[in-house]
């Protein structure tokens, strides 16, 4: 895909602060009924001035810092007129680079793998328009469209790259890496609806750009690139012409749907917001913006390499999500064993709980005391591992301990050699064609532990399983 050019426009709402960016109405307008979370600032009324919120100014800064991006002395906002029913004032109060002034960050860069960079062109603090709402929940088959201002002036900040991705993975990737820095940052809650929201600019080289919006998920991104892709690379080949466009993605049928063409820059007709005087941050801003930066996910992956000994795919799944990553370390202040408890966490949770993307830990039965709890009783080897898999199931469904499990059902492991022994006899007696086959085949010996263990409900130490056989095998071969 050497001759496709993507860039991303993604906007993160600050669900950190307790206001809206330009007024007190609440930050968090979910909870509220439709247009109740409103005041005459956010709806535009005429008198009203807009008072710049200083803590979206500082959170901003930070995200600004944590994508390597230049944070300038003074900021200045400016008003981008369109006209758009989600937006009662008819104009956006965002940032614009111009004059030499700059908005709250540039000339970034994020790293999303050893040999591919992805560069940050700006990063800038805005105000998100309201909500609409379709009747059919399809913006293409409404007979008509709600609107709901509550989120109307909520603090937004927009992160444009450059055009640096060459595949729909890429992109995906560099998604989730954004949202883990986000949630580090403490700036944004990823996994609430609506708070990050990404569109994508596709173009085949030397090719007119298409906007794609409307994509709810990451995942989605990724089929919605795909397509576009797909579709504007069968026009070239037939040398139809593709035009600059705004597309809409329709999830149910999977395919990209123009809406309107493309505006040009010129179009916003952006001038400086006369109501908002030039923002001066200072020399100092800056030394205060690292002072509240925490640690970042590439530097959390190298402690957990070396502080834990995890391997990179391990480590690189946990710090995909700060409360996975979290919730490991809360694991091990309980009992240390890293890479026993991270290795559950990666193969065991994540599968139960559908994928990476969705971890919530904070809505599920299981709790760290009950993580380090299992990881300690298949160290002691109290239990074995495929019945501690069993356990894992139960304490994810139920919330009981592992111990509570324990004295209530039949999982503890059998370490008694004579018990294992007598096992054995009864497995070599019924598989005598699979005796002879692990005489003179090494490798037929996995099935003989198999039936032991499976006779044992799994129970039998497979290790002094394995031992026991191997005695009773090479007795065979002398007598």
């Amino acid at each position: 895909m050497g001759n496709i050019l993507i860039g991303l426009e993604i906007h993160c709402q600050l669900t950190s602060l307790k206001s809206k960016l330009f007024c007190f109405c609440h930050e968090d307008y979910r909870s509220f009924k439709p247009n109740s979370n409103i005041c005459p600032i956010c709806c535009g009324f005429p008198g009203t001035l807009p008072l710049l919120n200083q803590k979206a100014v500082e959170h901003a800064a930070m995200i600004s810092n944590a994508l390597g991006s230049k944070i300038p002395e003074k900021i200045m906002f400016y008003r981008k007129n369109y006209f758009y029913p989600d937006l009662p004032k008819n104009f956006q109060i965002t940032q614009y680079n111009s004059y030499g002034l700059t908005s709250i960050g540039s000339a970034g860069s994020v790293c999303i793998s050893d040999s591919k960079t992805i560069r940050i062109r700006r990063v800038q603090l805005e105000e998100d328009p309201g909500r609409l709402s379709y009747d059919s929940g399809n913006i293409h088959n409404s007979n008509h469209t709600l609107i709901d201002y509550n989120r109307s002036g909520v603090a937004l900040v927009e992160i444009v790259t450059e055009p640096d991705f060459t595949e729909p993975k890429e992109v995906r990737y560099f998604l989730n890496k954004l949202s883990s820095i986000l949630e580090h940052l403490g700036v944004c809650d990823t996994a609430l609806e609506g708070a990050v929201r990404c569109d994508a600019n596709v173009s085949l080289k030397g090719g007119e750009r298409i906007e794609i919006k409307n994509v709810n998920s990451f995942r989605e991104v990724e089929k919605a690139l795909t397509y576009e892709i797909s579709r504007q690379t069968s026009l070239s080949t037939r040398n139809i012409r593709i035009n600059s466009e705004t597309r809409h993605w329709d999830e149910q049928r999977k395919i990209t749907r123009i809406a309107r063409t493309k505006e040009e820059e010129q179009d916003y007709r952006y001038f400086p917001e006369p109501d908002i005087p030039l923002v001066m941050l200072g020399k100092d801003f800056y030394t205060h913006i690292e002072k509240l930066v925490p640690e970042l996910p590439d530097e959390r992956l190298s402690r957990f390499k070396s502080k834990y000994t995890l391997s990179d795919h391990v480590a690189n799944i946990l710090i995909n999500s700060k409360k996975l990553a979290d919730f490991f370390e809360s694991c091990l202040k309980i009992y240390y064993s890293p890479v026993e408890i991270a290795n559950w966490l990666v193969n065991d949770l994540l599968a139960l709980i559908g994928g990476e993307e969705t971890v919530i830990l904070d809505k599920l039965k299981i709790e760290p005391k009950h993580m380090a709890e299992l990881a300690k009783l298949v160290d002691e080897k109290k239990i074995s591992r495929s019945n501690a898999k069993q356990i894992f199931t139960e304490v994810f469904r139920t919330g009981q301990t592992p111990s509570e499990l324990l004295s209530s059902t039949d999982y503890s492991q059998i370490n008694d050699e004579n018990l294992i022994a007598n096992a054995v006899d009864l497995v070599f007696s019924s598989e005598k064609s699979a005796v002879e086959d692990a005489k003179v085949n090494s490798g037929a010996i996995n099935f003989l532990v198999g039936k032991v263990m499976k006779m044992t409900k799994g129970r039998a130490d497979p290790k002094i399983v394995t031992q026991l056989i191997n005695v009773k095998l090479a007795q065979l071969g002398n007598s």
